[in-house]
């Protein structure tokens, strides 16, 4: 049986790298992918998403419009990192448009998937988290339907890349991120920002990835150009990825998805998010302590398989 999966992006780069990877899964299913806010304004990232569907050939997956906004913070974006329009800014004149959209809103076409396929969804959020707080307000039992939930947020120590302290999915809606740590009570697995830091992929690998002769590759290529050269940069080699290479933040939390094994090692603890600290607002916090008397327990990823990882990673863009 395949593995069924939702998933809510914010299209940016890794968001591309993300979902190419599900699409090359020959196990995975992909039910449909809600397009949120987040690196760049949603209607960017609706074009994105046809953008990848396109070179991917599989146009035929549901796409469906999530939200353009934050529940209560104000709204922010990614652009110096991602572009600003979320790939690269190099935009295609002929990619496929919003007609092809599905008419029912993200959330309530979230709410009918996951009751359709009670106990077999797994939901991958890559971006902000307001989608999943708006849909427990229409179905408050909704996340116990779910086979588990995959997040790429959060930190762990405190080491923020948007604030001091925080990191970008959480700081983009703090109160989203507080609800669903919250009232998510199904297996749920984090691949934090330190740990996307720690295992980042060598260049010597980045290379050959995008080194190969077909249309997917030659479209990351390009789509991928800005963020690189960024991410190669002195300064981001040295207070980001500690000189390793590249950051794919989004790619863990998918390959986790698709793969059980992938994950070497976690740590089970309770965990929650600061919404009123100066500093810290945002900040994923990790209760050691049991202090917060919280029965559920979250899996935060620290060591995976990366000769795995980049064995998916090679055939995403074959």
């Amino acid at each position: 049986m395949k593995k069924k999966l939702i998933i809510s992006a914010d299209v940016g780069v890794d968001d591309a790298m993300a979902i190419m990877l599900a699409l090359a899964a020959p196990n995975v299913e992909i039910l449909g992918i809600i397009c949120s806010y987040g690196n760049t304004p949603i209607d960017n990232v609706l074009y994105n998403v046809m953008r990848v569907l396109e070179v991917c050939k599989r146009l035929d997956i549901q796409v469906f419009r999530g939200g353009s906004g934050p529940l209560l913070a104000r709204k922010r974006h990614a652009g110096d990192y991602h572009g600003k329009d979320g790939l690269g800014d190099d935009p295609d004149p002929d990619a496929p448009g919003l007609e092809l959209l599905q008419k029912k809103r993200g959330v309530p076409a979230m709410v009918k998937l996951i009751n359709q396929n009670a106990g077999e969804v797994s939901l991958v959020a890559l971006a902000p988290l307001t989608d999943l707080a708006v849909v427990i307000q229409l179905d408050p039992k909704l996340p116990k339907k779910l086979k588990a939930l995959y997040i790429m947020g959060g930190n762990t120590d405190s080491r923020g890349n948007t604030t001091v302290c925080g990191e970008f999915n959480f700081v983009a809606d703090p109160e989203a991120a507080f609800a669903v740590l919250s009232r998510y009570t199904c297996p749920t697995y984090i691949a934090p920002w330190e740990f996307t830091c720690s295992n980042s992929l060598p260049w010597s690998f980045c290379d050959q990835w995008l080194a190969q002769k077909t249309e997917k590759a030659a479209f990351m290529k390009k789509i991928s150009a800005l963020s690189m050269s960024k991410a190669r940069s002195a300064e981001y080699q040295k207070e980001i990825t500690e000189g390793k290479g590249f950051n794919s933040c989004d790619t863990y939390a998918m390959a986790a998805a698709i793969d059980d094994s992938f994950i070497t090692e976690s740590e089970e603890v309770a965990v929650t998010v600061e919404l009123e600290g100066k500093h810290t607002r945002g900040m994923m916090v990790l209760d050691y302590m049991q202090l917060l008397k919280k029965q559920h327990k979250v899996h935060i990823m620290k060591k995976v398989d990366l000769e795995k990882f980049k064995k998916m990673l090679m055939n995403s863009l074959k």
